[in-house]
């Protein structure tokens, strides 16, 4: 099983039925209240098991075994709804990416930025893209390294992208869009950095197969291109290791 938001509500919401196929028959017919705090436990073991069975992830596994116990906890707490209205909207706000297409908020640190530092230095390229630019660390030492280049990021976030703007301001070289990748052209870009996840990633190098020109870079951080051999991987002195995969158009 993939390990898609929706794939992931499905196995939660199997473990729903199946437990509650078996509860509400059994309590019923001894005519007792529902136990709660034990069916919620109950749904958490079989969510863990499903997920086990289907080879999920060890975080996923965690959090398929705690979710309905912390609802029903949360329940108990009585919270207003507005605040959990609240939470949402902020959470999107920050982390739309991994909402709509499995791309969580990734900083890029500072052992990386002096890596594509150097990787600038010796590819000398005119025009750089981020995808994925998140608060603009990346993007913005670099640009205030290289004041002759080109530096455009683009972030669907809007909470993040607005924060990179803000940081940003005053590099006349340096330019930060609010927008979606896949409707990015690469075609005049000579260096294309990305730093999502892997779920994305196979379609991200088909689409820069489509559009980066000849003798361009793409380069990922952290994810290779599944089923490619990079022409270069560089090792970045940090912890946990964070490598760039380098492929030649």
């Amino acid at each position: 099983m993939s390990v898609t938001p929706l794939r992931q509500l499905a196995l939660q919401g199997a473990a729903v039925i199946l437990v509650l196929s078996l509860a509400w028959p059994y309590f019923g017919w001894q005519a007792e209240a529902m136990p709660w705090l034990e069916t919620s436990v109950a749904i958490g073991g079989v969510a863990f098991l499903f997920a086990t069975l289907s080879r999920q992830p060890w975080w996923w596994r965690l959090i398929h075994a705690g979710f309905m116990p912390l609802v029903w906890a949360t329940h108990r707490l009585a919270i207003d709804p507005g605040w959990f209205l609240l939470a949402f909207l902020l959470l999107l706000l920050v982390y739309r990416g991994a909402l709509s297409g499995q791309i969580p908020l990734y900083l890029s640190n500072r052992q990386t930025v002096a890596a594509l530092d150097r990787l600038l230095e010796r590819e000398d390229p005119g025009q750089v893209v981020d995808l994925g630019a998140g608060l603009g660390s990346t993007l913005i030492p670099l640009a205030d390294a290289w004041p002759e280049r080109y530096f455009t990021g683009i972030e669907n976030a809007p909470a993040t992208w607005l924060a990179s703007r803000l940081l940003g301001v005053g590099r006349p070289n340096l330019q930060l869009r609010w927008g979606d990748l896949w409707s990015t052209p690469l075609g005049d870009a000579d260096v294309v950095y990305a730093f999502l996840s892997p779920a994305p990633m196979s379609r991200l190098w088909a689409k820069a197969q489509a559009e980066m020109k000849p003798g361009s870079l793409f380069v990922s951080n952290s994810f290779p291109v599944p089923g490619v051999t990079a022409g270069e991987v560089i090792d970045v002195d940090c912890t946990p290791p964070r490598p760039l995969y380098c492929y030649r158009m």
